[in-house]
């Protein structure tokens, strides 16, 4: 090995708190000053040093080294204590078994099908709209994006009562979840009435996938491993087998991991980028024009269908600048598992390290002007724009459903500007002050105006 030097630390340590209180008071522009100080920066949370890694190739070597830089660190401790050991949370020596189980799923062959659920099920919400609603998107789209997810990838739809627990249960843990990542472990333990609310969910959250699954086992065996609407996730990780046996590859437990892991991964990420394309656009008139117009010449007000996907590269674009601006996973931590070094830097085993999506899509030698909103960035000239890589991560962990994700984000924004003209009642809209652990926008409150259909032509 090279030679190697300690990790610089950031300034501003504060006795006994660290970084903390300039971290708490304004996060993201925090982030955005570290990568001056180098491209690793050891930063302190009170007693627990982080090490934020602020260079785009050294993140690159994070992702894709993921069994030295293996999942772990505060923030994936607190995510398997309702997602347990599911394909985003497991450990790297987990993950490719987990991998090869859930990939069936998410080949390319199985989005038309995925694609034909979601048309169906925007349009059964957006026709109970009506002209002049007022609504908050912020609700409305998460809870579309959920009946998207379990429709189309496991075969079901919530309950009123079970979507209404969920939904509420994980916006308890959204808005929790950053506080109890920073938190010293024994204050987690103190029985206060956030941290009560915070656990109740965490449990609640487990025992409605654990129904949901069960229910779905059940259906299984009165209707065949598919059923009537066909193979689904959750279906074929039942039927599947360990190699060279008739053991069931998943037990109950890790079934049940899987289906908080794509609720999760596939509600909150999606509807955000989702709502963050629409308050951007809608604050840029010239984005918006071009917007609209792309949408009404291929759309023609209906909604939109897997087959016009490749006729919506502006709203490609826009869709993914939204993400580079305000990426989902906005800051996310690792463990060495091994004494190593990362570009001049040593790291001994146990080291947590933090990425931040955030803060390598803010970068100016990336991105020129990165607090501007600029969707001809991703202009892929008749292809597909790219999407920042540090989005869905890289390497063997790369999110398995990033297409799907892109897919279904894509079709709802069309659909939406397709039928309706979305008027914000507050353009002020900025990110919550602490973030949570997505990075969604709070309220969106906003007027719908039913668009007016184009005139058919008469032959």
């Amino acid at each position: 090995m090279s030679s190697v030097s300690a990790v610089p630390r950031a300034p501003g340590a504060r006795p006994l708190v660290g970084h903390l209180p300039a971290f708490l008071r304004s996060p993201l522009t925090f982030l955005r000053t570290l990568p001056a100080h180098g491209s690793v920066v050891e930063i302190r949370f009170a007693h627990m040093p982080v090490v934020v890694v602020c260079d785009p190739e050294l993140t690159r070597a994070v992702l894709v080294q993921d069994r030295v830089f293996d999942k772990g660190g505060p923030l994936f401790e607190r995510l398997r204590e309702a997602g347990g050991q599911g394909l985003a949370t497991c450990p790297a020596s987990e993950h490719r078994r987990q991998r090869r189980l859930v990939q069936p799923a998410f080949h390319q062959g199985r989005f038309p099908d995925y694609a034909r659920i979601i048309t169906q099920r925007i349009d059964t919400v957006v026709s109970g709209w009506h002209d002049g609603q007022v609504l908050d998107l912020s609700v409305t789209s998460r809870s579309l994006t959920a009946d998207l997810v379990l429709s189309s990838v496991f075969g079901t739809r919530l309950t009123p009562a079970l979507h209404a627990r969920l939904a509420a249960d994980f916006d308890t843990l959204m808005a929790g979840f950053t506080r109890h990542t920073l938190l010293p472990k024994p204050l987690r333990k103190v029985r206060t009435p956030g941290n009560a609310r915070y656990l109740a969910a965490t449990e609640r959250v487990r025992r409605s996938m654990t129904e949901l699954t069960a229910e779905r086992r059940r259906r299984a065996d009165v209707e065949g491993p598919e059923g009537p609407e066909g193979a689904t996730l959750l279906s074929m990780l039942m039927t599947a087998r360990a190699p060279d046996s008739d053991t069931p590859a998943l037990t109950d437990d890790e079934l049940v991991d899987q289906a908080v892991t794509m609720y999760s991964a596939g509600t909150e990420t999606t509807a955000g980028a989702v709502n963050w394309s629409l308050h951007l656009s809608a604050t840029h008139p010239d984005v918006h024009r071009r917007l609209t117009d792309e949408v009404t010449s291929v759309l023609g007000g209906r909604t939109a269908r897997w087959e016009d996907l490749p006729h919506l590269p502006y709203t490609r674009q826009v869709f993914t600048e939204a993400l580079r601006m305000y990426p989902p996973g906005w800051f996310l931590t690792r463990r060495t598992e091994k004494d190593t070094a990362l570009g001049p830097y040593a790291l001994p085993r146990g080291t947590t390290l933090a990425y931040s999506p955030y803060l390598i899509c803010h970068l100016p030698e990336l991105y020129p002007d990165p607090l501007r909103f600029d969707p001809d960035r991703w202009d892929a000239r008749g292809g597909k724009p790219q999407v920042p890589f540090t989005v869905f991560g890289g390497g063997a962990r790369k999110c398995i459903g990033d297409e799907f994700s892109l897919m279904e984000g894509v079709m709802l924004l069309a659909s939406l500007l397709s039928h309706w003209d979305i008027t914000l009642l507050d353009t002020r809209l900025t990110p919550p002050r602490l973030p949570q652990l997505t990075l969604n926008p709070g309220r969106l409150r906003v007027k719908l105006t039913a668009r007016r259909r184009p005139a058919a032509s008469v032959a």
